[in-house]
């Protein structure tokens, strides 16, 4: 589909707008079939067709649609719960439901004209990186765009792709503000407008298909770029990380998953050497505290400073660091509790777990592989610590700052 057809798509939404309930209660009836078909999108490195339309039915792709629109509108809270719910089931499929949501978030940084072509479709999924791993030469109207981009999470299932780019002109970067490399803008054209490559070769959230993309000499028009220092909207959205608020919900799902399953399994286990029932086992018992304990204490931290942020910018406020960087550092904590939950499992259960299929192994892996993330590294750390003491952040994006 070119960008004139799906331009000229219409846009109502006319079905009653779902609520936040029933979105969460079809997430977690999904999930156990979601958990059925792990070995599949593993296999097959991709989200199955069947799959996405699964997903697309639980209305997890139109939950931040406004509801002056015939969305549903969820907020960040409601919207984590739901991709954690998805994540019991599956990782890679809520890894896939977390990124496809995003466009009526990236809607309300466009005009409202083009918002609504975006929209055309409630349940549109939107893949790509935001980072500006390409160029973007100022042409009459709009821009040349050429580019490699990675980590195209849905992919191989979405209609809309964003990209990150730099902005030249003559050839030359246009400056950005003071400290960034150059002005940032973010583009958004048709997936048939990139070359998508099969790169996604990995040991965890293999099912998730982000795959590499890239482009040469791609026009795309003014209106279809947008910064995230200008939102068209108001309120909790309007604001550049508002993309990252529902990420957490992966880990925390899959953790959840980890526990509920050794518990389950340490019902009528039983340890070889003694005889002794895995209940009454004192290794065993602690492992599992713990690990609730730990698990416990993230959820709430993601739970806890979500709302707090979300209430301060919908009251029109501007959040202070240390109310900004709470966020970003439950994020990063959920992560990494969840990685050390899910170990802590995997060797408790030992041999047992190294066998594939195992859903141990399988959860490890997956986490492991989205620690990788940028949104988990030490540089966004940094970047809080930076952003509380009036330094400079490394990652000044995932703390929110953007000029």
């Amino acid at each position: 589909m070119s960008l004139t057809e799906v331009v000229d798509s219409t846009s109502a939404v006319t079905e009653t707008p779902l609520t936040a309930e029933e979105i969460l209660a079809r997430a977690r009836a999904l999930a156990p079939r979601l958990r059925e078909r792990a070995e599949d999108m593993e296999n097959e490195r991709q989200l199955p067709a069947d799959v996405v339309e699964l997903l697309r039915g639980t209305g997890v792709f139109r939950m931040a649609l406004p509801k002056a629109w015939g969305g549903p509108e969820l907020d960040a809270m409601q919207q984590t719960e739901v991709i954690e719910a998805l994540a019991i089931g599956d990782a890679s499929a809520a890894w896939c439901a977390m990124i496809g949501m995003d466009t009526p978030i990236y809607a309300g940084f466009l005009a409202e004209n083009v918002a609504r072509r975006l929209l055309a479709d409630p349940d549109v999924v939107t893949a790509g990186a935001i980072m500006p791993m390409g160029r973007a030469e100022r042409v009459p109207g709009g821009y040349r765009v050429t580019g490699q981009w990675h980590f195209g999470s849905g992919i191989t299932h979405s209609t809309w792709v964003v990209g990150g780019v730099l902005v030249t002109r003559g050839g030359e970067l246009e400056p950005g503000p003071a400290g960034a490399p150059g002005n940032w803008r973010i583009i958004v054209a048709p997936v048939e407008d990139f070359e998508i490559q099969d790169t996604w070769y990995t040991t965890g959230l293999a099912g998730s298909g982000s795959r590499d993309y890239r482009t040469e000499n791609l026009y795309v028009p003014e209106e279809y770029t947008f910064s995230f220092a200008a939102p068209r909207v108001t309120g909790a959205t309007a604001t550049s990380d508002a993309v990252l608020r529902n990420m957490p919900g992966v880990p925390l799902g899959v953790a959840r998953a980890a526990i509920d399953h050794v518990r389950q399994m340490a019902a009528t286990r039983v340890d070889r050497a003694t005889g002794t029932p895995w209940s009454e086992n004192y290794r065993v018992q602690t492992t599992i505290a713990q690990a609730e304990m730990d698990l416990s204490a993230a959820r709430y931290a993601v739970y806890g400073s979500l709302r707090e942020q979300w209430e301060i910018l919908e009251a029109g406020d501007v959040p202070t660091p240390d109310e900004q960087v709470a966020t970003v550092l439950a994020r990063v904590g959920a992560f990494r509790t969840a990685r050390s939950v899910v170990a802590s499992l995997f060797d408790l259960v030992a041999t047992a777990a190294v066998y594939r299929p195992s859903a141990l192994d399988r959860w490890l892996r997956d986490l492991n592989t989205m620690c990788q993330h940028v949104i988990a590294q030490d540089q966004v750390i940094q970047s809080a610590g930076a952003h509380l003491l009036g330094g400079v952040p490394h990652n000044a994006y995932s703390v929110g700052v953007v000029h």
